[in-house]
């Protein structure tokens, strides 16, 4: 099966680090758009449930960029384990993926 050409990741930061790790993914042209919004997160960690007020980074940018996105992301990361999920992108209107590829070329 063919690898889909764009993908949106989600990737959870502290609120004092988001900021920079997405200027830093479009700096680098490894991101054409990052958003940014607060979410609480629930989760199991060290066999305790934990909680944390986190920003979520919306990322779009080219699948054949994943690997390369994940590196500099954990590089910038202050997570052991930060999460870092690529989804596919199935369809969306054509302007705007033809936008990723410019942004990210």
């Amino acid at each position: 099966m063919a690898l889909p050409e764009y993908v949106v990741v989600f990737c959870t930061a502290p609120a004092d680090e988001s900021e920079a790790i997405a200027e830093a993914i479009i700096d680098a042209r490894l991101a054409a758009c990052v958003n940014i919004t607060g979410v609480r997160s629930l989760f199991r960690w060290e066999g305790a449930v934990e909680e944390e007020s986190e920003h979520l980074l919306i990322i779009k940018t080219r699948s054949d960029l994943l690997d390369a996105l994940v590196a500099r992301i954990k590089g910038l990361h202050s997570y052991e384990v930060p999460e870092i999920i690529g989804l596919p992108i199935i369809g969306g209107y054509a302007p705007y993926l033809d936008w990723i590829q410019e942004a990210t070329s």
